[in-house]
């Protein structure tokens, strides 16, 4: 229980099932409640079990600034918005009445959230699609488990192409969600049948993220043992001789700015997104300096169809003598980025195997149409969009001896572009499927095409 000081005004009470009812119905006290001060003179929380209450003391203290009963209910429903946010609640609810007890006030009234608490261990069964890749995914999960909106989980996850497993520590700051750390040990082992590559990955990292004006700020370190080996005896000596084992260590930042309505489909607005990595300074073999950015743009136009515009952008510089290794390359093409080609297949190449390159680009652009049978706003119509596009890129090594220009020159010659149009099926907010017609053009030697309907799934698409 909380007392701040308190205010003069005239007595009400409320329940909390009118926090969210769109209309009030107390025509005859309008004025009365928009007009005249109340004071918020305790707020209690029941239903807590292992949670401490001085992490709830900061999501709920924006209650005590009310003036109004408008007021009031606007911060209870806030607080109870954050107080789920917290990921450790099954269920919260809000009773707002007048203050009892000898030391009430004519115009004061109490607050009391109602909380049910997760329980101690949770477990999860779940598919999963990633960019051309479906996966099985077991989950165990412990909320709360020190009291302070911690959790900790344990993921195991079985997919086409990549199989892995991880434990995670997650702690956010009391009072600022958004502000929170994270330990993470994995071991990861994926297949690259573009590349005859087989990778098995065994790392421990640590992140903090945090919020700086309008951006999404991470930072991070990790540290991974990697084992590369040859998925099929054809594979290319090339890829043969990255074959082995080899430690990377690296400090990485990320910089979010995401003003879209929706990751999947969005309307309207705007993403920028800005990753570098530094390898080598903190131990280990890999040595490298890499940049890569995502620019997106979205605009809705007339009869509810929306333009949107797309870039992406990537340079790996190694450091010293030693080369890049083909796992930290860009790799490009595929139903999620050059539509028309197969996945990952364009770019430098030994005996049919890709290897990736050191510099990248790619820009798209699509119009997003409503289909024409569609049932009516708000039906499942709403879930299928044709759409139109148009992509570009490229992908090439690069000569760090012959300066900016020099690169510059080589990403703009030889320019893989292809067009077409299909069906796009948003899955909730999480991916998204699509089934296009394609026309590439540009094919290089050695490229690999999908020429005509070519299928996609996955959450980031160009």
């Amino acid at each position: 229980i909380l007392d701040p000081l308190p205010m003069h005004g005239p007595e009400l009470g409320v329940h909390a099932d009118d926090i969210e009812a769109p209309e009030i119905e107390l025509e005859p006290k309008q004025e009365v409640l928009e007009n005249k001060d109340v004071v918020v003179q305790r707020v209690h929380i029941d239903g807590l079990g292992r949670t401490k209450e001085d992490l709830l003391t900061y999501e709920i203290s924006g209650v005590f600034r009310a003036k109004n009963l408008i007021d009031v209910m606007r911060r209870s429903h806030e607080a109870r918005q954050k107080l789920l946010r917290l990921g450790i609640f099954r269920r919260v609810e809000v009773v707002i009445d007048t203050s009892r007890g000898e030391d009430a006030l004519p115009n004061g009234l109490d607050v009391t959230f109602e909380v049910t608490e997760l329980r101690r261990m949770t477990g999860s069964y779940n598919t999963m699609v990633g960019n051309n890749e479906g996966s099985m995914v077991l989950g165990l999960k412990l909320p709360n488990v020190l009291g302070r909106a911690e959790k900790m989980t344990f993921q195991f996850s079985y997919g086409t192409k990549e199989t892995s497993y991880g434990l995670s520590f997650f702690k956010p700051q009391p009072g600022h969600f958004e502000r929170n750390i994270s330990l993470n040990m994995y071991k990861v082992t994926g297949q690259f049948p573009w590349s005859s590559l087989r990778e098995t990955d065994r790392g421990v990292s640590a992140e903090m993220s945090f919020p700086v004006w309008k951006t999404s700020q991470t930072l991070k370190w990790e540290g991974v043992w990697r084992e590369l080996g040859c998925l099929a005896r054809t594979a290319s000596f090339a890829v043969r001789e990255e074959s082995g084992h080899s430690l990377k260590s690296s400090l990485s930042h990320s910089m979010v700015i995401d003003t879209r309505n929706s990751s999947i489909l969005p309307k309207k607005g705007g993403l920028l997104k800005i990753h570098q990595e530094l390898a080598g300074y903190t131990g280990g073999d890999a040595s490298f300096l890499k940049e890569d950015f995502e620019i997106q743009l979205n605009k809705t136009l007339f009869w509810d169809s929306v333009l949107s515009a797309s870039l992406w952008g990537g340079l790996l510089l190694p450091i010293g003598d030693k080369p890049t290794s083909i796992a930290d390359r860009f790799y490009l093409g595929g139903p999620t980025s050059i539509r028309g080609f197969s996945m990952y297949s364009m770019g430098p190449q030994s005996e049919g195997d890709y290897l990736g390159g050191e510099g990248y680009w790619a820009g798209g652009l699509h119009l997003y149409t409503p289909l024409p049978f569609r049932p009516g706003r708000g039906g499942f119509g709403d879930l299928f969009r044709t759409h139109f596009f148009l992509n570009a890129g490229n992908l090439c090594n690069l000569n760090y001896g012959q300066g900016p220009q020099a690169h510059l020159k080589k990403l703009a010659e030889c320019i893989r572009w292809s067009y077409g149009l299909g069906i796009v099926l948003r899955l909730g907010n999480i991916a998204r499927l699509e089934l296009n017609y394609c026309i590439p053009m540009g094919v290089q030697s050695g490229d690999r095409i999908c020429d005509g309907v070519q299928f996609g799934a996955g959450i980031r698409f160009l």
